[in-house]
C-alpha cells in the first residue's frame, strides 16, 4: 500500500508538471522525485503523533518523554538546516539529497527495533540529521530547475506537498496502526526513502555554487513542566540558547563570506516570510501534538479514525495552496498572508472550545479555516524567503524557509505541549481510592492515564481538555500577533516577483 501511494504521488506530479526545459529526467520527473523526498521528511515530523498512545503503552514513556520523541527530530532538523543548505550549495544539492536519504532511511530502520523511550529519542534525532540534508536540497533543486516565470507555480506545489504530507503521514500511520504496532510508522520512512533515493540517483541533476559556510542552534522548553518555568534549568537553557544565537549573529556579521548574513533580515519581505512560516508551523504542530492525543484519549477514537478526523484540514489547505499564486497576483502577498494568519487564529480559537462530549462538527468548524489559512499564507511566505536572498545562496534560502518551519514546529510542540501538560497536571483530580503508583503514572503521562481506564481516564480526560483550551488559545494569540507584524513588514502593494514576471535575478543553471 505504501509503495502504491508513493508511486501514485510521483505519477500524479509528473503528469501535472509535464512541461518545462528537460533536466536529467525532465522537470516533471525531477519535481516528482524531490517532492517524494520532501513528503517523506515532512510526514515524519507529524506522523508519529498518531502513535503516541501506543508508544506510551509499549515503552512506559512519560508525557515529557513523548514530547522529546516528537521534538528530538525537529530540534536536530532545525539546528542543522542552515549548514546542510550551505553544504548543498557548495558541494552539490544532489549529493546532499542522497546522503540525507541514506541517513534518514537507515535511522528509521534501526528505530523499528527500539525498545525504550530514550532509544527512540536518540534515533529520532539521527533521523532528523538526515532530514536536514534532504529538505533544503528539495526546494533549491526546484528553484534552480524552473525559470523565473514558472517558479512560483512550482514553489506552490512544494508548499502544498510540505504542508499536506504531514496530514497524509498521520493518515497512513493511523491506517497501519489498525493492524500493526507503532514500529510500522518507521517502516513507511524506510520505503519512501528507498524510492526517493532511487529516483534521485536516476533522474535528479547535480547543481551547486562554489560559495558556502556554517552554523549552530538549540532549545530547552520541553522540561519546563517538570522542572518549573522559573527553575534554574529552564531559565538557564533559554539564556544559553539566546547567547548562542547572539554569538552566531556576531560571527556572521564579521565573517568575510557568511553562511547567512543577518543583514539580509533588513529585507522586510524576507523577515515577514520567515515570521509567517514560523508561526504557521508553531501553531500547526502544537495543535497536532495535543489534538491527536485528545481524539484518541478523550474521545476514544482509534488511530485511523483520529487521523481521518483531522483530514478536513488537508482538504481545505491543499486546494487553497494551489490557487494562492492567482490570489497573490490579484490582491498582493501582504493581503493574502495577513488574511491567512487571521484565519489560522480563528480556526485555533474555535478548536480550543472542544470538550469531552462536544460534537464533531465543532472540530470541523475550526479545521476548515485553519486549513484555508495555512494554504493561503504558506506559498507567498515561502516565495518571499527565496526571493530575499541572492542566487548563490538559494540552498541557504531554502534552508532558512525550512528552518522557520522546523523551529516553529519544534517550539510549537515544546511550548503548546508544555502548557497543555502543565494545565493537565494542575487540574487532574483523581479519586482518593486510586493507588499512589497509578496516580503518579497518570500525572506523568496522559497516555498512560488513558490506558488505565475507569475513573482515572475520566478525570484525565477532563484535565487534558482544560489543557487543550489554554494551549490552543495561546497559539491563536501568536497567529494574530504574527498577522499584525506581517501587515507592518510587507508593503501594501507587495507582490511576488515570480508572479509579476520581472525583477527576478536568474539562478545559476542546473548542471550535471
Amino acid at each position: 500500500m505504501i509503495i502504491a501511494l508513493a508511486a501514485g504521488l510521483a505519477a500524479f506530479l509528473a503528469a501535472r508538471f509535464r512541461r518545462g526545459a528537460p533536466a536529467r529526467g525532465g522537470t516533471a520527473v525531477v519535481t516528482a522525485v524531490v517532492c517524494l523526498a520532501l513528503g517523506a521528511v515532512a510526514a515524519a515530523m507529524a506522523s508519529l503523533n498518531v502513535a503516541l498512545p501506543d508508544i506510551a503503552r509499549s515503552t512506559q514513556a512519560t508525557q515529557t518523554q513523548l514530547e522529546w520523541i516528537i521534538d528530538a527530530y525537529s530540534l536536530v532538523f532545525a539546528s542543522l538546516l542552515l549548514p546542510a543548505g550551505a553544504l548543498g550549495d557548495r558541494y552539490g544539492r544532489r549529493r546532499a539529497l542522497i546522503a540525507g536519504l541514506v541517513i534518514f532511511g537507515a535511522g528509521s530502520a534501526v528505530a523499528m527495533t527500539a525498545s525504550s523511550a530514550n532509544e527512540l529519542i536518540f534515533l529520532r534525532g539521527l533521523i532528523g540529521l538526515g532530514a536536514a540534508l534532504v529538505m533544503p536540497a528539495t526546494l533549491s533543486t526546484i528553484t534552480g530547475t524552473y525559470p523565473p516565470a514558472e517558479r512560483t507555480r512550482a514553489v506552490s506545489v512544494w508548499a502544498a506537498v510540505a504542508g499536506g504530507s504531514a496530514l497524509l503521514g498521520m493518515l497512513c500511520t493511523g491506517a497501519l496502526l489498525e493492524a500493526f504496532s507503532w514500529r510500522s510508522a518507521f517502516a513507511v520512512n524506510v520505503v519512501l526513502a528507498v524510492i526517493a533515493l532511487a529516483g534521485t540517483i536516476l533522474f535528479v541533476p547535480e547543481s551547486s555554487h562554489p560559495d558556502g559556510t556554517r552554523l549552530d542552534t538549540g532549545g530547552a522548553l520541553i522540561e519546563a513542566p517538570d522542572a518549573g518555568w522559573g527553575s534554574a534549568r529552564t531559565v538557564g537553557g533559554i539564556a544559553a540558547a539566546l547567547a548562542i544565537l547572539a554569538i552566531f549573529a556576531g560571527w556572521e556579521l564579521r565573517h568575510r563570506h557568511p553562511m547567512l548574513d543577518p543583514r539580509h533580515f533588513r529585507n522586510r519581505q524576507l523577515s515577514a516570510g520567515s515570521l509567517s512560516i514560523f508561526i504557521q508551523f508553531f501553531a500547526f504542530y502544537g495543535f497536532a501534538f495535543a489534538s491527536l492525543q485528545y481524539l484518541q484519549g478523550v474521545r476514544g477514537y482509534s488511530p485511523l479514525i483520529a487521523a481521518l478526523a483531522v483530514l478536513p484540514l488537508a482538504i481545505a489547505m491543499m486546494p487553497t495552496g494551489r490557487i494562492t499564486p492567482k490570489l497573490v497576483a490579484r490582491v498582493g502577498a501582504r493581503n493574502v498572508c495577513v488574511a491567512g494568519l487571521v484565519l489560522v487564529a480563528f480556526g485555533l480559537a474555535v478548536i480550543s472550545r472542544v470538550g469531552v462530549s462536544s460534537p464533531y462538527w465543532l472540530l470541523v468548524a475550526g479545521l476548515v479555516p485553519l486549513g484555508i489559512g495555512m494554504g493561503a499564507a504558506m506559498t507567498p511566505a515561502t516565495a518571499a524567503i527565496t526571493e530575499g536572498l541572492p542566487a548563490a545562496q538559494q540552498g541557504v534560502g531554502s534552508a532558512l524557509n525550512d528552518l522557520s518551519r522546523e523551529v516553529g514546529g519544534a517550539l510549537g510542540i515544546a511550548v503548546i505541549g508544555s502548557i497543555v501538560a502543565a494545565v493537565y497536571r494542575s487540574n487532574l483530580r483523581l479519586p482518593p481510592v486510586v493507588p499512589a503508583g497509578l496516580a503518579g503514572r497518570a500525572r506523568g503521562s496522559f497516555a498512560l492515564a488513558f490506558h488505565a481506564g475507569g475513573p482515572v481516564r475520566t478525570a484525565a480526560g477532563t484535565a487534558f481538555t482544560d489543557g487543550i483550551h489554554t494551549g490552543l488559545l495561546y497559539a491563536a494569540g501568536a497567529a494574530l500577533l504574527a498577522a499584525v507584524a506581517v501587515a507592518v513588514l510587507l508593503p501594501r502593494a507587495a507582490r511576488s516577483r515570480h508572479v509579476a514576471h520581472h525583477d527576478q535575478p536568474e539562478l545559476a543553471p542546473v548542471t550535471r
